[in-house]
């Protein structure tokens, strides 16, 4: 209301009072100036009420729109106001959070529920769709569609994850997987005799064929290229082609590599209303070739054609199945053609690698074509076969190493480790082996440090000769083949380690002369072995000085030669231990029956003497005889002394019957005695070397001997010095004699001599 604003704004008391001071607080107004001014305010007071009314009735119908709003809002505010005081009467009667809670969570639920239902819905759903799809797929199956039954096995294997198992999955999905690896077996089985049918062998005819229009229950018709493009569509293509490519590689490519002047391969087809049914392969007798083939043209010619004709009539020029094909064959037909011909045709020595460049040029051209077929699988890019025949120097040395190898066993197992009759005696008589025959020579060698002339085996003579021929080969030879020819030495000495204890392992535990002759073999070996790599390192190629050692082996073979004749020697030891047993203890030996007993005794402990005599002397070294036959003797006379000594009572018949049992034993023993001192050129005697042999002749001496020669034996020192101990002389008294003063005498002075 602008005029009604202006009207006010321009009520001014000053100017109603005009020419008085108002600011003046010491000039009052007058009653005339009050009269005045009350006027002049009634005036003003009507000038505003006429404007206002004027205004209003103007402004009539804004007015009456406002005081309606007005009113309608002071209704509402009643109407809210009631709604509040029951709202605050309601909250006090009940709290209205706990329905609030309550409705919320059953809401809640009501919505868990709808979700779980949904999904359980699109479950039932999806198993249904399952269901549906697989006996859909087994229909197809019954129906010849495998096209259509390949694919809804593709696709159920997406849906219900096969192979992502996971815990805690619902039991539908377990059974749906079981139903679904049913109808993959099932299709699996069904196309995999499909095709088993498709590629069949005719033995007879030796003619292979491969039928493209198969059958199956009441189904005709099935083509085979469907059948395949099933396969790939499910994933087993290598297994539904396994059978074929067996049957190709056993009954074609193979009579191809191993008879390549005999067979060729010649294509056939059978037409039935213009349309080919049938593919066929034959293997025809040739007379054409060459009744050897070199090059291998025969041969590589041949797999080629069978390898075309498989890409065109049965993989129907598909890379895919050609190269399944090829994943399943490839590998055996490389080996097949690498062991029955590369292998064979390898030059016999170095001369000839020029000739085998044909080889190498005509196996590169193979392999390039079936490269090009996409026969070959990615993994063999390098082409296995021309790798083989680029290496033929190395394949060359591997065959000799193979032969070495191969000729160094027959000799280990042909051997009978045995020596001709008489050649140790003619060896002892002339000292020297240049009087013996071939065959002897091969049993006679020098040793390389001692210079002694020892007896080895015929295998152990030829073995050392051949590692000689080898390692000579080795330093005329390139490194990669001197490094093959040292391998073959080397190891062909490791065989003797490995072959021969194997061999000689039931001799090895009884007493005979191959076992001696191992040890002697061992010894041979042992410096030989040491000798090697002076002999020949100066001469190795420079790439094979950096490893080739034989020092390493060497000890083996010693300790080998030391093992095995410290077990002959318990052997002996043993079994003359168990002839001593037989004995018991020379117990009552005045009896004519004990007597016999320990007669025979001796006997075969003499007996089993000399049988180890004429087996060891021929064959060992001289000093390793004597060592050995003086610690078997050693063991023999300390055990019968020792049971001799330990008799508690002797009458004197006893005495003499065990005086002639010593006597006896060393009489017959005196021929292996004698041999002992002339095994060598040492001068030491034989009783030092077996002190018990001392011992023992004492001991016959003092069986008959008085009291006190024995008492003054042992004063003057001549039984200690016969290894006798004081107490051994105190028992032997006191078994012989009878209780008297005279030995209480003599036992007083024996312990008395300090």
């Amino acid at each position: 209301m602008p005029e009604i604003d202006t009207l006010f704004d321009s009520l001014n008391v000053r100017d109603l009072l005009s020419g008085h001071d108002l600011n003046d607080p010491t000039t009052p107004l007058s009653a005339p100036d009050l009269r005045l001014l009350i006027n002049r305010l009634e005036s003003h007071s009507l000038r505003i009420k006429s404007k206002v009314q004027s205004y209003l009735v103007s402004h009539h119908s804004e007015f009456s729109e406002l005081f309606s709003t007005c009113q309608d809002a002071v209704s509402r505010t009643r109407l809210i106001s009631d709604d509040v005081s029951d709202v605050v009467q309601l909250v006090s009667d009940r709290p209205v959070d706990v329905e609030i809670r309550e409705v919320v969570d059953e809401i809640r639920e009501k919505t868990k529920e709808v979700r779980v239902k949904r999904e359980s819905l699109g479950l039932v759903s999806a198993v249904v769709g399952v269901c549906e799809a697989l006996r859909e797929t087994k229909e197809a199956l019954k129906s010849g569609r495998f096209g259509f039954a390949a694919e809804r096995i593709r696709e159920m294997k997406v849906v219900l994850r096969v192979g992502e198992e996971e815990e805690g999955e619902p039991v539908v999905y377990v059974l749906l997987r079981r139903e679904w690896s049913d109808c993959f077996d099932e299709i699996q089985e069904v196309l995999a005799k499909l095709m088993e049918t498709a590629v069949r062998f005719e033995v007879d005819s030796r003619k292979l064929r491969i039928s493209y229009q198969l059958t199956v229950g009441e189904t005709n018709g099935i083509a085979i290229r469907t059948v395949l493009e099933a396969m790939e569509v499910i994933g087993m293509l290598d297994y539904g082609l396994a059978k074929a490519a067996d049957s190709i590689f056993k009954h074609v490519i193979t009579p191809l590599v191993t008879h390549s002047s005999t067979f060729v391969a010649v294509e056939d087809s059978c037409k039935t209303s213009g349309e080919i049914v049938e593919a066929a392969l034959k293997l025809e007798q040739s007379s054409a070739h060459k009744t050897e083939d070199v090059d291998g043209d025969a041969i590589y010619s041949g797999v080629l054609t069978v390898v075309k004709f498989i890409c065109s009539s049965l993989c129907f020029g598909n890379v895919t199945w050609i190269h399944s094909f090829g994943r399943l064959t490839w590998p055996r037909i490389s080996e097949l053609i690498i062991s029955k011909f590369l292998s064979k045709v390898v030059p016999e020595d170095a001369s000839k690698f020029p000739d085998f460049q044909k080889v190498i040029d005509r196996t590169s051209q193979f392999e390039t074509a079936l490269k090009e077929l996409s026969f070959i699988p990615p993994s063999d890019a390098e082409g296995r076969l021309s790798k083989y025949a680029e290496n033929v120097e190395v394949h060359f040395a591997s065959r000799k190493k193979i032969e070495i190898l191969a000729k160094a066993r027959s000799l280990m197992l042909q051997c009978n480790f045995t020596i001709p009759q008489g050649l140790a005696t003619s060896l002892k008589s002339d000292g020297t082996d240049e009087s013996l025959d071939g065959n002897s020579s091969k049993h006679i060698v020098r040793l390389l440090f001692s210079s002694e002339m020892c007896v080895v085996s015929e295998a152990a003579s030829q073995l050392v000769h051949m590692v000689h021929k080898t390692l000579e080969d080795v330093c005329v030879s390139s490194a990669r083949v001197a490094s093959e020819f040292y391998h073959a030495a080397r190891d062909s000495i490791l065989l003797y380690e490995a072959v021969v204890p194997v061999k000689l392992g039931k001799q090895l535990n009884g007493i005979n002369q191959a076992a001696v002759l191992l040890h002697s073999d061992c010894l041979y070996l042992f410096e030989e072995i040491l000798g090697l790599a002076f002999e020949y390192r100066a001469s190795f190629p420079s790439s094979i000085k950096e490893y080739a050692v034989f020092a390493d082996i060497a000890p083996r073979f010693k300790l080998m030669a030391e093992e095995v004749l410290q077990r002959q020697v318990q052997l002996v030891i043993s079994s003359l231990q168990e002839a001593i047993d037989s004995a018991d203890g020379f117990q009552d030996t005045h009896q004519i029956k004990q007597f016999e007993s320990a007669k025979f005794s001796v006997e075969q402990v003499v007996f089993s003497l000399e049988k180890v005599h004429l087996i060891w002397e021929p064959v060992l070294l001289p000093k390793t005889y004597k060592q050995s036959m003086c610690m078997v003797l050693e063991s023999v006379f300390r055990r019968i002394t020792r049971d001799i000594l330990l008799l508690d009572d002797m009458a004197a018949d006893e005495t003499f019957q065990l005086q002639r049992l010593i006597h006896l034993m060393l009489e017959n023993l005196s021929s292996l005695l004698g041999s002992l001192k002339s095994a060598d050129d040492t001068s030491r005697p034989v009783d030092d070397l077996i002190p018990s042999l001392r011992k023992t002749r004492k001991l016959a001496e003092l069986l008959d001997m008085p009291l006190k020669s024995i008492t003054s034996a042992w004063e003057s020192g001549e039984l200690f010095s016969c290894n006798y101990t004081r107490t051994e002389v105190q028992d032997f008294i006191k078994a012989i004699f009878t209780d008297s003063p005279l030995r209480k005498e003599c036992l007083w002075r024996i312990e008395d001599v300090s």
